[in-house]
């Protein structure tokens, strides 16, 4: 029902307002399984590319969006339940990783198609990076589906992680790639080389369609890098700012 009302209401509003292109719809099948593989740029993307498509995706999303408190959080649980997301723990709990594996499966049994952001979080600086073993190939492997590589174009223009009021003006796209298929390799979902190589030629392929840059270590490791190069900058300038002061001081004691 939820889902429903979101495609009446939002995609209208979005293709008004943003006017977003989207190209290589048809590689997605009019019907029967499939797994969308996609970038992750900003949280607007969980709203482009379910409104736009024809058929309903179900994608996987981090747990945070569905136990976050206040009002901001009930909102976001709201919406993320209403369009069928699903909950993962990305702290490392396995049973929680494992559920989410089993519902994506699930999904793709009942011919429906299944969403996942490989990188496992939104990208911090808009390059791509190294996806991670774990729903995507594991989905793929044990239901033989087709995967899809999609990438999102421009998305973090319209909303930069940490903003809240999207930006207007930005024309954001949705680029679509061939289907990829990969049950030669069906049955093996438990071989952790044969994961990465599947995961690795889906990431190329996203690469490819979307553009970007990419960085091969885990997009979690970047932002705590990208985190500690903030917090030292900073302790640089606040040490910087009180040797100007007490400069300052001194230079005026002299002076008196």
């Amino acid at each position: 029902m939820f889902y429903r009302l979101m495609k009446m209401i939002v995609a209208p509003l979005l293709r008004i307002f943003f006017r977003p292109w989207m190209e290589g719809e048809e590689n997605i099948p009019d019907e029967g399984p499939a797994i969308l593989a996609s970038n992750h740029l900003s949280f607007s993307d969980s709203f482009f590319l379910p409104a736009l498509l024809k058929r309903r995706v179900t994608f996987i999303a981090k747990a945070e969006y569905f136990t976050t408190p206040g009002i901001k959080g009930r909102l976001t649980a709201a919406f993320f339940k209403g369009v069928g997301q699903l909950p993962v723990d990305r702290s490392g709990a396995r049973g929680a990783g494992e559920a989410a594996i089993r519902s994506g499966i699930a999904v793709v049994e009942r011919g429906e198609v299944f969403g996942v952001y490989p990188e496992g979080t939104r990208s911090p600086d808009g390059k791509l990076y190294r996806g991670k073993v774990g729903g995507l190939a594991r989905v793929a492997l044990a239901t033989g589906a087709p995967v899809i590589p999609v990438a999102m174009i421009d998305t973090e223009k319209v909303q930069p992680p940490g903003q809240v009021i999207p930006n207007f003006g930005v024309r954001p796209g949705i680029r679509i790639g061939r289907p990829l298929d990969f049950s030669r390799y069906q049955g093996m979902e438990n071989d952790r080389f044969i994961l990465r190589s599947v995961t690795d030629e889906v990431m190329y392929e996203i690469m490819r369609l979307s553009g970007q840059e990419y960085v091969d270590i885990y997009a979690t490791a970047a932002k705590r890098q990208l985190a500690e190069e903030k917090k030292a900058a900073d302790a640089d300038r606040k040490a910087q700012q009180k040797a100007d002061a007490e400069q300052a001081t001194e230079e005026k004691d002299a002076g008196a």
